[in-house]
Order: structure tokens, then sequence, then C-alpha cells
């Protein structure tokens, strides 16, 4: 066996180094496993754009058409529908649903089964989209795509923080947000070249099939996750698997030792774990964070801007083309960030890129309501200028690489990493269900309280924004190069708070109830 060593933690403890390279097999597997972020970021994208395409609008949701052609209207209201914005957020009411159970399959079957019923679901999905004739086939096939998004976000974060080694764990998991983000951009360039097509919008959501065979099919040849194999008693096969991504210079036997003691304190108390987590004293700061992270990550204001950005730019007075490109403009930023994200997170840390880009965000959302306050007005009828226009998709971009290197990747890879693996899958399943159910009210409300609220809205996103990036100042540990199994005894101990709810290894569980 290779010698391990020592690396030292961020608080000084020292953590376990296995000595597991960056080999192509873990490339591979991480690749396609964050390729899953494919599906939920083409989602993102692709409904913003359909939703202001007028064949679209003309076939479904006629009276908003009719808004926009009415003589006077207010800006800020024009496509603010009730059942134009259920299109969109019905994906996130079945993704919701889909995550409630997402734990317990995930456990009882694997990671990588899971991805494989995510993919399967979202082809689904996209084809029943694309040749939808009614507004019930488009609430059907977008429910199937929020089954798809479900499982598929429960099982890929963990599936990536359980197999990239720890020295690369960050850059790796952040691989599901920088494949978010991809699709995204590939969903916001569909539109704009389907945009002037009359049948246009059935191509943009029945294309929302191709990420899903790619999930599917690179799913059919990963192995499982070592943690996942040892959970359902398949000891050869874990240590296999783990050889197989570590390399043969690895101590894959220290590893898989480690591995199996987490696995086995897991397996005395396999059921009540969301109970264990919520009456429990040593899970308090998980618990805490897993309902805080998805919240504050969705507080940000990114994800709605991402599904609505082409409609908020016809607000500030682009036509349909010019919002639609400066949707790939935005998408396109967000990539950028993202892709610098993986360059830095593993070497400066987790906290340093949440202080960064949340300063970013709230200037970028003080000036946005600023300039949307001084042009449109309150009424939302006063015409804006070209420059203010433009000012504003700059803005918007510096908003959103804020978010790409900082929010985006860390709102992934934190909760991958913080829970215990008697814990992980419940905490992923909370994590995802929170998310998803405020996704689901964000886009339901979004264009609702930007007619109630006018340039007020971007204010109110950036007033949580300065809460959520004192929080993480306070109470987020920097989990930076420690092992998942090391989590509990050289993070949580030295925290100036949750040191009082977690006590040091080795003490009896019964002692911290």
């Amino acid at each position: 066996m290779a010698g391990g060593g020592a690396v030292v933690a961020n608080d000084g403890l020292p953590a376990a180094d296995y000595g597991g390279r960056l080999t192509l097999s873990v490339l591979t597997t991480c690749l396609v496993a964050a390729s899953g972020g494919l599906i939920f970021g083409y989602d993102i994208g692709i409904s913003g754009g359909v939703s202001q395409m007028e064949p679209f609008l003309e076939r479904f949701f006629p009276h908003v058409l009719a808004r926009m052609a009415a003589a006077k209207r207010d800006d800020y209201c024009l496509y603010d529908s009730q059942a134009l914005t259920a299109f969109t957020s019905s994906l996130y009411v079945a993704g919701l649903l889909a995550s409630l159970v997402a734990s317990r399959v995930t456990r009882a079957v694997g990671r990588q089964r899971v991805m494989l019923m995510g993919g399967a679901l979202f082809f689904a999905g996209g084809a029943i989209t694309g040749a939808a004739v009614n507004i019930a086939m488009l609430i059907i096939g977008r429910m199937l795509l929020g089954f798809g998004v479900g499982f598929t976000n429960q099982a890929a974060p963990l599936f990536l923080a359980e197999m990239a080694p720890t020295q690369w764990r960050g850059s790796l998991t952040a691989g599901f947000q920088f494949f978010l983000g991809l699709g995204v951009l590939i969903a916001n360039l569909v539109n704009y070249a389907t945009a002037s097509i009359s049948w246009g919008w059935r191509l943009s959501l029945g294309l929302a099939g191709a990420p899903a065979v790619l999930i599917f099919l690179g799913a059919l040849f990963l192995t499982d996750t070592p943690s996942s194999l040892l959970m359902r008693g398949r000891a050869e096969d874990a240590r296999a698997a783990l050889l197989r991504v570590r390399g043969a210079g690895a101590d894959v036997d220290a590893e898989l030792e480690d591995i199996a003691r987490a696995v086995e304190a897991a397996r005395e108390s396999e059921d009540g774990a969301f109970r264990r987590m919520a009456t429990r004293r040593e899970y308090r700061p998980h618990l805490v964070l897993a309902v805080a992270v998805p919240m504050f990550f969705q507080l940000t204001g990114v994800i709605v801007l991402s599904f609505f950005s082409p409609l908020v730019f016809r607000t500030v007075g682009f036509g349909s083309d010019a919002a639609l490109m400066g949707a790939v403009i935005i998408g396109a930023t967000n990539l950028g960030a993202l892709m610098l994200s993986a360059l830095v997170i593993d070497r400066y840390g987790r906290k340093v890129l949440f202080m960064v880009g949340g300063v970013q965000m709230i200037i970028a959302q003080v000036a946005i309501a600023w300039i949307m306050g001084a042009q449109i007005g309150k009424g939302g009828e006063a015409p804006m200028t070209r420059a203010y226009g433009v000012a504003v998709v700059v803005l918007t971009c510096i908003h959103t690489a804020g978010f790409g290197w900082s929010w985006g990747p860390l709102g992934w890879v934190v909760p991958g990493e913080i829970f215990p693996v008697d814990i992980r899958s419940a905490g992923q399943a909370m994590n995802v269900s929170i998310g998803l159910g405020l996704t689901f009210v964000q886009t339901q409300s979004f264009l609702s309280m930007l007619c109630a609220f006018k340039y007020a809205t971007f204010a109110y996103y950036a007033a949580w924004v300065a809460v959520m990036t004192v929080f993480i100042a306070l109470f987020l540990p920097e989990t930076k190069g420690v092992p998942l199994e090391s989590m509990m005894g050289t993070v949580w101990v030295k925290h100036w708070y949750w040191s009082r709810f977690v006590e040091p290894q080795g003490k009896s569980a019964e002692a911290l109830t």
C-alpha cells in the first residue's frame, strides 16, 4: 500500500491523505456525473426564451400578446400571467415531489441507477413538451421533466463528492454547476436560432431530450460509488471501484476502511435519518445549513433572472432578437465565471469565493434597481434609452459572474461535502427539495413581483444577498482539503459556534443528544 501521509485541514488539525491521483478514470466518471447538470441548465435557459416567442404565446397564451399590443401599458407588467409562469414553475412542483422520495431510492438502488432514471424521465418530458398541442400536454411534459430533475439533482452531486479525490473535490463537484451553466448557454443559443421559425418553440422544447440521452448513456458505463456499494453489502465491488478511480499508487485499503467505518455507523442507525438530523444535537449545524444553503441559493435572484432574462430585457426596451441575444451573453458570462471558479475553488477555499461573489452581486443589483427606477419610473410607461438598457445588461452580467464563481458552484459543493454518510442522502434530499420548492415559489411569483414591486424587485434580492453573505462569514466553516469521513472531527469541533453542539470524535452519541 502506498503511504498516505497527512495533510493539514483548514483549522490546523491533520486530515487523512490517501494518495489518490487525478486519474483518467476519475475525470471520466466525474465528467459523466456532472453532465447531469445539463438537464437542469437546459430547462432553466429554455423556458424564458420560449415564453416570449410570439408563435408560442399565440398558441397557448394569447392574452399575453393582447396585453403587449395595448396602446398604453406598464412595462413591468408586460408578462404578468399566472398561466404563463405555471408553464415554467410546474416542473419544480414535480421536482419537489421526486426529491422527497429520492433519498430512500438513492440509498436503496445506488447513485448510478437514479441518474439513469432521471435521464429517462427527462427524455420523456422533452418529447411531450415538444409535441404539445394544448396547455395540459405542456404541463404534463414539464412535470416529467421535473421528476427527472428531482432524481438527478439528488444523485449527481453525491456521486461527485464521493468519487472525487479530497484535494480536487471542490473543482470536480463544481463541475455539476459548470454543466448546468453550459446547459443554460446552449438553451439560449437554441432559442436565438429558432426564434424566427414559426415552429421553433417545438424544437427548443423537444431538444431537452438531447442532454437526457447524454446522461443516460454515460451513466450506463459508470460504476457506483464505494460508499453506496458498501451500504448495499458489495464490499469487493466497492474496493474495485475505488481502485479504478484512485489509481494503483493510492492507499485504497486505508480509504476503504474509513469509508466502511462511516458506512457501518450509518447502517446501525439506517432508518430515521431525517428524524436524527432534526433531533440530535450533533447534527444541528447540518440541519441549519441544509435549510440555509438552498434557501440563500435561490434568494440570490439569479435563478429567476436566468429563467426570465429575455423577458426582463424586453421590459427595458430590447426587441425579441436582442433580448434573446442578451440572454446568450448572460449564459456565456455565467459559464466563464464557473470555469474560473473551478480553477481557484480548491486553492483559495469556499468562504473567500462566497464573500467576493456576495459583494459583487449586491453592487450590481442595487445599480440595476437604481437605473430601472430612474429610467422606467414607478409607472413603467417611460421608455428606457438604449444606453441605459445596455447598462442593465452589463450589470446583469456582473451579477451573474458574481454568482458564477460563488453561490453557483458552492451551492452544490458545500451540501455535497458537509453531511456525514449516515445522513448524507437525507441531507442532500432536503437540500434539493427546499431548493426546488423555492424555485417553484420564485418562478411562479417573479413576474407578479416585478409588476408589483417594479424596480424595487432587484433591491429586494440585493438585501437578501447581504444577509446571506454575513451568514456565511459567521456560520460556514472552511471545508477545503478535508476528507468527507474526517469532516466531523476536524471542522465542526473547532468552529466558534458549532463546537457547542459537536463534540470531539470518540464521545458517545448518547451524550450528545
